[in-house]
């Protein structure tokens, strides 16, 4: 069943523009909270996790935010840039936690409350900015960015600009929409325009308080998940969805986005959506209609192309050699996507298959790093790796030689976004020692994504040296792997992040909504 909705909250057509004469900069207060929650990940997320640094900064606090976000590829790094020579900000909290099932009560209210209590002390301000991801599902409740919304507009009241940017993988809810005056979304996946997304909120918000009005706003609901193996604009239907939006303001239309849900998170609203923002009712609901049926249109051409453990590592085997890298992608045991990062059937098929010159990463198993650090470089020892969330029968008990160590603690180099801190824990590289194989296996103590080659590299393997190297990454890998890889192949392995939504069983979706593509429906 599609949700056509829109939100008429502005009567006065045509939209008379208004430009406000103030003699001090506008304030604006922003604030951070993310969260996207796959409701069939093994474990959730507590307020520890939300404190501490991995692959995005530790929470941070009051002006720090200023100092912190603005070298980063986030959201409210472009937003801080576009808007800072203009406007005066007032930052209050940023926050975010690797994604995994809900969200404790605890840490919600904590953060939330964080949020508002910064607001409530802010003094007056001309409008809000919060970096959301848009799938937040937390103990209590399915909508976590809908009630923080709601929280909002009891304490400031309707009239007050709030504007949001969304991750590409947000399940839009009404509430979200309702309760906020524009939103922005990532147009690519893998995510590589984060920045270019908290400067488009920014170019809305001044449309919005330039304009002193509520905006007409129009959502649009296909009735159909994607799964996120079939998500990546690099290739059809996505491509041609996302290029063909808007880029700024055209006529009355102020911005169109689109979002393509979060599948794993068995909530009602759960599914992409159309969004558009204007001056015009007419002109922002057909814009909102177009793009819905160009939506609806691609439905049969979403592709998902995954290939068993075994088969892939055949594939890889006959097509490979070293200097000719071949990707393995271990798409349903994603970290990005809540899943443990532990699996190890793709692993197991790398060693039992002969594969030589080759590579895993990043294993989640500390106890496997703590034992190779305890043990030192160059020493065998036996280790029970990974397995340990019943997606496998158990561990992978193997002997290894420990080659390479490290703390964790680096710098990485996303070839969009700039150097990234990192911190995962304690590390190691570990080569499975078996006469008719050759695999290494990079783990690490933190669950994290295996999106940059120099996770990898600090634990001296160099993904260009290899024959294949296998990756704990659904898409994102792609924005570094892909431009070195001569082939990249999914591989359908166990992990939390099931791509095949069909054999999921969700008791909370909405009546009507198809749990795939129907593209994808022969796959």
């Amino acid at each position: 069943m599609a949700a056509n909705i829109d939100f008429p909250r502005c009567t006065a057509d045509p939209y008379e523009e208004v430009h406000p004469s103030m003699t001090t900069r506008p304030r604006i207060a922003i604030a951070g909270f993310h969260h996207e929650t796959n409701t069939f990940a093994p474990f959730g997320a507590s307020y520890e996790d939300f404190v501490r640094a991995d692959g995005y900064p530790a929470m941070t606090k009051g002006a720090a935010i200023l100092d912190v976000f603005p070298p980063l590829g986030l959201p409210i790094s472009g937003f801080i840039g576009a808007a800072r020579a203009t406007y005066d900000l007032v930052p209050l909290v940023w926050a975010a936690a690797e994604p995994c099932n809900v969200v404790a009560d605890e840490a919600y209210e904590r953060i939330a409350e964080a949020i508002c209590q910064g607001i409530a002390g802010a003094g007056e301000l001309d409008a809000i900015y919060l970096d959301l991801h848009g799938a937040m599902v937390v103990e209590s409740f399915e909508d976590g960015e809908g009630e923080l919304l709601r929280r909002v507009r009891t304490l400031v009241g309707l009239e007050l600009p709030v504007i949001i940017s969304l991750d590409m993988h947000a399940n839009v809810t009404d509430a979200m929409v309702e309760l906020s005056d524009g939103m922005t979304i990532y147009r690519t996946y893998p995510h590589i325009d984060m920045v270019e997304t908290g400067q488009r909120a920014f170019d809305l918000l001044k449309q919005r308080i330039g304009h002193r009005k509520p905006l007409f706003k129009a959502m649009r609901k296909p009735p159909f998940l994607i799964p996120l193996a079939a998500q990546c604009t690099d290739f059809e239907p996505c491509k041609s969805l996302f290029s063909g939006l808007p880029n700024g303001v055209e006529s009355s239309v102020f911005s169109v986005d689109i979002a393509l849900g979060f599948p794993p998170s068995d909530i009602r609203e759960c599914g992409p959506a159309v969004i558009a923002y204007g001056a015009n009712y007419a002109a922002v609901t057909a814009a909102a209609d177009a793009q819905f049926q160009r939506f609806l249109a691609a439905e049969i051409h979403f592709e998902m192309p995954m290939l068993g453990a075994s088969e892939a590592v055949s594939r890889a085997i006959s097509s490979g050699r070293k200097g000719e890298l071949i990707v393995l992608a271990d798409v349903q045991d994603n970290p990005g996507a809540g899943a443990t990062s532990d699996t190890i059937g793709l692993l197991k098929a790398m060693v039992e298959g002969g594969m030589r010159d080759s590579a895993l990463g990043l294993l989640w198993d500390p106890e496997a790093a703590k034992a190779a650090h305890n043990a030192g470089l160059g020493a065998e020892i036996d280790v029970r790796l990974g397995g340990r969330y019943g997606y496998d029968a158990g561990p992978f008990c193997v002997k290894v030689r420990v080659e390479a160590l490290s703390d964790g603690v680096f710098t990485c180099r996303d070839p969009f976004n700039g150097d990234v801190p990192v911190d995962v824990g304690p590390m190691a590289r570990l080569r499975i020692l078996d006469a008719n194989s050759d695999v290494q296996v990079a783990v690490a103590s933190t669950r994290f994504q295996c999106l940059y080659q120099d996770l990898l590299r600090a634990v001296a393997i160099e993904p260009k040296e290899q024959s294949v190297v296998a990756l704990k990454s659904t898409i994102h890998f792609r924005s570094d792997f892909g431009p070195i890889a001569k082939e990249i192949i999914m591989v359908e392995s166990p992990g939390a992040n099931i791509c095949r939504n069909e054999t999921v069983t969700y008791r909370n979706l909405r009546p009507g909504v198809c749990r795939t593509p129907s593209g994808l429906s022969a796959s």
